[in-house]
């Protein structure tokens, strides 16, 4: 089994406040205020003064939420308190923003404070598509959004597109994925529109407003996967790209199950042979630290070698360079005969066409890469049937 002290450690902060809520979004957030704003620094500034660790922190990401909604001051603090955790020499640091709240004073601060990649949420270059989204931003916007970025002399630059969206012909998908291109980012995430409870796309979905066409939304994942290497972007995840070097190392770090610590509301940690969610509400979460008592989560599970290890197989299968069973097993501390299971439903697999062997690797194949959410349900019951 790997030493924990070789594990890389990664550090992930939700930044709650959105001015406005899209119509997709089912991410834990609310209207700013003062006092809400300051309630959240007081907490945040109690949950990291906890972290102690004698590993540094080799990833950092910042998301929401809308973490550019901040003043530049707030921004400053918010990065001053990353700081102080032990940054590794080189660690990746990655803020999210959104075209709309953009400006040269907090792209400045972010630098200077050592924010060196950018995630942007542009979604889409059609105007009527962003109005099916319920964004504020114009295509335009994100354009000069990107400019300003590039200006201010970001190391790496991520750009966020959605497909999917109601209504969206092939057209205008690959007409989205050729201008993002043309603008040379370092890494593009694109992400088929989910319906998820709670969101006014799920209301439209369930009132028959809207409806959803899983053939139209495959084609429009295998358009991605032709086009997007073309153009040079190595797909190395099922929904994201990058220039040669330029992979997101905070989304390995969750995929190969490492470490990462997540602090504020509604974050996740994987610490520590525990996974743990934060309150989904300000109040709550601020309260485990600015009150007396024990510290208390939406959500707390402490992780088996076999939890880990399933999770690691089901992120792994996600990615282009698939997963050696017998490598997963070495570095959770199974045994062969653990993951028999494993090599039987991932032959099963290989028979119907939905994967392939590279002597001891094992991937997807694109008819695989389509079904992966279900190949996923299914892995569970059948791979770790024993032994657990």
């Amino acid at each position: 089994m790997r030493p924990r002290e070789e594990i890389p450690l990664g550090l992930y902060l939700h930044v709650p406040f959105c001015s406005s809520t899209c119509d997709f979004c089912a991410f834990y957030q609310e209207k700013p205020s003062k006092k809400g704003r300051e309630t959240y620094f007081r907490a945040l500034e109690d949950e990291i003064s906890l972290i102690s660790d004698p590993r540094t922190i080799r990833s950092v990401f910042i998301g929401g939420g809308t973490p550019g909604l901040l003043k530049v001051e707030e921004m400053k603090r918010l990065c001053s308190l990353v700081r102080q955790t032990g940054l590794a020499s080189g660690c990746e640091w990655t803020v999210e923003i959104a075209p709309s709240e953009i400006s040269h004073a907090k792209l400045e601060c972010l630098a200077e404070m050592g924010v060196n990649r950018i995630s942007l949420g542009v979604q889409t270059f059609d105007d009527s598509l962003m109005d099916a989204l319920g964004r504020n931003h114009t295509p335009g916007k994100a354009r000069k959004a990107y400019e300003m970025i590039r200006e201010t002399g970001f190391e790496s630059v991520n750009l966020d597109l959605i497909f999917g969206i109601p209504g969206q012909s092939l057209a205008q998908w690959e007409d989205d994925l050729k201008k993002a291109v043309s603008l040379i980012p370092d890494h593009l995430s694109t992400y088929c529109l989910t319906f998820e409870e709670d969101t006014a796309l799920f209301v439209k979905l369930s009132n028959g407003q809207v409806s959803r066409d899983p053939e139209r939304e495959a084609t429009f994942y295998e358009r991605a996967w032709e086009f997007l290497p073309e153009q040079g972007y190595g797909q190395y995840e099922i929904s994201n790209y990058a220039l040669p070097g330029k992979q997101c190392r905070h989304n390995l770090n969750v995929w190969r199950m490492h470490e990462w610590i997540g602090c504020g509301p509604s974050a996740c940690t994987q610490f520590k042979g525990l996974r743990r969610r934060n309150f989904s509400n300000l109040e709550q979460w601020s309260a485990t630290y600015l009150e007396d008592g024990p510290a208390e989560y939406e959500e707390c599970e402490k992780l088996t070698s076999f939890d880990l290890a399933r999770d690691a197989i089901l992120f792994g299968l996600r990615m282009n360079q698939g997963i050696s069973p017998s490598g997963i097993a070495r570095s959770f501390g199974l045994e062969k005969h653990e993951v028999e299971p494993v090599l039987v439903f991932l032959e099963r697999l290989a028979m119907e066409g939905m994967g392939t062997w590279r002597k001891d690797w094992f991937s997807l194949t694109s008819k695989g890469r389509i079904l992966a959410d279900a190949i996923a349900l299914e892995m569970p019951e059948l791979a770790f049937s024993v032994g657990g």
